[in-house]
């Protein structure tokens, strides 16, 4: 889950890696590093423990030059700390490597291949660099590269040096993404678009098993063997305001922010008048399926469950949300003619690609639901429908959860075509979480009373315990606290077992057929001490609840629950001074299973 940015251009390759790397922090922010050539080809390192900031801090100031790589790393060999921070340089410190991913196979690597060779870090990194070098002895260095290639199982995308060649940045891509932008001062390679930003128009979307070489002017893209391939080339459509802060204190609140804007850009793109715009051969293929499988991960998993109530409950097809990292390992029987539905935000998922392949293997009918359409899941995928949620810089997912779940409506009702006047209610569900937005001061109450809490719990049935599952994670995740959700008839089958005195409960209750019974079951834990909060509908509130939301359509409550569990998730980890944008151990994209 590192990210990884490479500069060839004119000059000013420096500052160009740099911007990259700051973009790219949502991806790791354990350590960072860069290699920058100087004028005269001198190529210097220097990186370190922690963020870009403190290694743009330990730059020489004036060191610059016409070629760059770099790094911001999520740890997984070895500690956080200066000597497995990355660049990593082969023992003859002919060759400097930069790497995203993961090599299954490094051991085995280091102590038959390279028996003779030392190693400093305790990454899979060192043992990259070192078999280029080992190849180096008998090849030119093309060849050494592409050598090494063959020899790893894993995943990676790497950008290296050769001191001997100082004008080229060599590159490896397999399973983590890799992008290659051409602009008018020179060519930038990237793990993701936004760095491509200000320094590139148009860019390539690396296939697997590629290796190329790039210089200010030319890319060269071939297979392992030297064989040159044909790549497609995309637009950068993203723009810098969109991945700018503005008058907002951190991103997780921006995104919220802009939660009723992605709701009316959904209306635009999928709505002509009353008709819906979605490929007709997606719409027709489900009047040919007898099943759907659900597949994906964290906040995505979670939306899922709300696209299999909208198929089930609208259109009749039996519908299973699976998670994806189980699903590598453990394929369900499948006796029925199945659709398997994909979600991912970004669409390079590490453990979804691996069941998307398993599943075009099989030859089942695949869409994947996204925010990355030009993504590696894109690509393979038969069908794919863009959520239009724009950039998401904050790691803790809420804009696109919104996006996916608004989606996938829309997507039921032209399959079914029986949710009565969608567009009119999400117009609405539009303007009522503007409402929402405008009463943030209830939560910050609301948060100032959770945020010493050594646990939170949250409960409801139907719908709002697949809300509340939400809600459960993006409190933990972005503030440390122990959270957890539960169907609220589940806890006198233990879970109330861990209900102590003044521990928060927080009872989501917007559905008319199971209001009375969560309220109850809210009641059981006041009675063991529980310090109780309820977030009501308004045609089901009760003057003693903490929150309540506007009415809507009962099957988009969610939308707006979960609005209030974001700001109630936000401000708790403000009150706790945390860092709410990176939080500790967690990156954006999981692109390692």
């Amino acid at each position: 889950m590192c990210g990884i940015v490479g500069f060839a251009g004119i000059k000013n390759s420096k500052e160009a890696v740099l911007n990259g790397l700051r973009k790219l922090e949502y991806r790791g922010y354990d350590s960072a590093g860069i290699a920058i050539s100087s004028s005269d080809n001198v190529l210097s390192i220097f990186k370190d423990k922690g963020r870009v900031e403190h290694l743009e801090e330990i730059i020489t100031k004036d060191l610059d030059g016409p070629l760059a790589i770099g790094h911001t790393r999520w740890a997984t060999h070895g500690k956080p700390n200066k000597i497995n921070a990355h660049p990593h340089i082969s023992n003859n410190k002919r060759f400097i490597i930069v790497h995203n991913g993961v090599i299954d196979n490094y051991k085995e690597l280091k102590y038959t291949k390279l028996s003779g060779f030392n190693f400093y870090s305790e990454t899979d990194t060192e043992v990259i660099v070192n078999l280029i070098e080992y190849y180096s002895r008998k090849y030119d260095v093309s060849s050494s590269i592409r050598i090494t290639a063959t020899k790893l199982e894993g995943s990676y995308s790497c950008l290296i040096i050769d001191k001997e060649t100082p004008d080229k940045i060599y590159v490896l891509k397999n399973k983590t993404p890799l992008l290659i932008g051409c602009g008018e001062k020179g060519n930038i390679i990237a793990s993701d678009v936004i760095p491509l930003i200000g320094y590139a128009t148009k860019y390539t979307n690396l296939e697997d098993q590629v290796f190329g070489i790039v210089t200010k002017d030319s890319v060269s893209i071939t297979d392992y063997l030297g064989n040159k391939l044909e790549y497609n080339v995309n637009q950068v459509s993203v723009n810098d305001e969109e991945i700018t802060l503005g008058r907002y204190p951190h991103y997780m609140l921006k995104e919220i922010e802009e939660q009723p804007d992605v709701i009316r850009r959904l209306i635009s793109k999928y709505f002509d008048g009353e008709n819906i715009i979605i490929n007709k051969d997606l719409v027709s293929m489900f009047k040919s399926i007898n099943k759907i499988n659900f597949v994906a991960a964290g906040t995505s998993m979670y939306a899922s469950l709300m696209g299999k109530y909208f198929f089930e409950k609208l259109c009749r097809i039996p519908s299973e949300v699976l998670q994806s990292s189980e699903l590598v390992y453990s394929s369900p029987l499948i006796k029925d003619v199945p659709l398997f539905i994909f979600l991912s935000q970004s669409g390079e998922t590490a453990d979804s690609i691996a069941v998307l392949k398993k599943v075009k293997e099989s030859g089942y009918p695949t869409l994947l639901i996204t925010n990355n359409i030009g993504s590696t899941m894109a690509s393979i995928s038969d069908y794919c429908l863009d959520i239009y949620a724009g950039p998401e810089i904050s790691v803790a997912s809420t804009k696109a959860y919104v996006a996916q779940v608004v989606t996938m409506s829309i997507l039921a009702k032209a399959v079914s075509g029986s949710i009565t006047k969608l567009k009119n209610h999400l117009k609405s569900l539009a303007k009522k979480t503007e409402e929402i937005l405008g009463k943030k001061v209830i939560i910050k109450g609301l948060a100032d009373q959770i945020k010493d809490a050594k646990a939170v719990f949250y409960i409801g049935r139907g719908i709002d315990y697949w809300a509340s599952l939400e809600s459960a994670l993006k409190l933990k995740e972005i503030s440390y606290i122990h959270t957890e959700a539960f169907s609220s008839g589940e806890l006198k089958h233990g879970t109330i077992a861990l209900i102590e005195e003044n521990v928060p409960v927080i009872a989501i209750c917007t559905q008319e057929g199971t209001n009375g019974i969560v309220r109850s079951n809210l009641i059981e834990t006041e009675a063991r001490g529980a310090k109780s909060f309820v977030i009501s509908m308004e045609s089901l509130s009760q003057s003693s609840d903490s929150f309540i939301i506007p009415n809507v359509s009962h099957y988009l409550t969610p939308l707006l629950t979960v609005v209030v569990t974001q700001l109630l998730a936000y401000y708790t980890a403000v009150n706790k001074n945390l860092d709410i944008d990176k939080p500790r151990n967690l990156a954006k994209s999981v692109t390692v299973e």
